[in-house]
């Protein structure tokens, strides 16, 4: 494996690790933070943004035409805005164990993506694989809204923005690789943020005067601090550099951190169990998206240098 490879491998692999912890950070400033996701997701942006706009103050400057400036804004809304304001929304709905399964789909989404804008064949392997996983999140939505488990338990709401979470963001990864790897991280990200801050002012403004933020307790701006610098500065950082060095669909197979990790910490934390029905419908999942990874793999076999 060549230097960039594994850089990219990296950093694809460090940006979903810090993503499953931010699961169950999200979780908890829901439920304890009394702000609306909007709010949260503006502040999100600003401040990222406004360190992105800094750093690319030491780099050297970067000329980007503005035809390429409306195809990063168009790269801003379906993969920042999109993505994190319907994630928002989902963890509000969702146990952490739920949503962090069903985002195992993401690279069976970024496969439909492929095949559509990069010509990416599906197989009767990937076909299988992706009944066998659409099984699983089938069973878990069954067993997790209408099990009568209580008012704890997933939500429809929260499943439909958890799917809408999951197709834009493969959307993004999918169709926006060529445009990221012509720029530096630092200057996609800082136009990228700029574009989700200003669409989301409109629909945030409104809650900002509702929101007590004296109110919020230090824990949570802690998490909240965590979910700004590491969760999106960082993280957001390392995304584009995986995308640059690796596939888009290699890039969004290192999803299968995010789960792993967001519900060992959910466990951990006390915020949701794994039960022999989520088990069930993990296994099924993880299943169906190994065989779409061998299909892939066994496919790409002949083109390895």
């Amino acid at each position: 494996m060549s230097r960039e490879k594994a850089i990219g491998h990296l950093a694809a692999a460090a940006a979903y690790a810090i993503f499953g912890i931010n699961v169950v950070v999200c979780r908890d400033i829901a439920t304890d933070g009394g702000m609306e996701p909007i709010v949260l997701f503006s502040m999100r942006s600003l401040v990222a943004g406004v360190l992105f706009w800094l750093v690319s103050l030491l780099m050297p400057k970067e000329y980007v035409p503005k035809g390429d400036l409306l195809k990063i804004a168009g790269a801003g809304i379906i993969g920042l805005f999109l993505p994190q304001l319907t994630f928002l929304h989902a963890i509000v709905h969702t146990t952490p164990v739920d949503l962090s399964v069903m985002s195992t789909t993401t690279p069976i989404f970024t496969m439909f993506v492929a095949a559509i804008f990069l010509k990416e064949p599906i197989t009767w392997k990937k076909a299988l694989g992706v009944a066998l996983s659409f099984g699983g999140i089938l069973w878990l939505i069954l067993q997790s809204t209408f099990g009568g488990h209580g008012a704890s338990e997933t939500e429809p709401i929260g499943i439909a923005f958890c799917f809408a979470n999951y197709i834009v963001f493969a959307l993004y990864l999918g169709t926006c690789r060529n445009l990221i790897a012509r720029y530096s991280v630092v200057t996609s990200m800082k136009w990228m943020f700029l574009v989700a801050f200003v669409i989301s002012l409109p629909f945030s403004i409104p809650h900002v005067p509702t929101t007590d933020f004296g109110a919020v307790p230090t824990h949570v701006w802690w998490e909240v601090a965590f979910m700004i610098f590491f969760s999106t500065f960082i993280a957001y950082w390392l995304v584009p550099v995986g995308q640059k060095r690796i596939r888009p669909t290699l890039v969004s197979m290192y999803g299968y951190l995010q789960p792993i990790i967001a519900i060992a910490v959910a466990i951990w934390a006390g915020m949701d169990r794994l039960t022999a029905t989520k088990l069930l419908a993990a296994t099924l999942v993880f299943v169906g998206v190994w065989v779409v990874n061998r299909s892939r793999a066994a496919g790409d076999a002949p083109k390895k240098n």
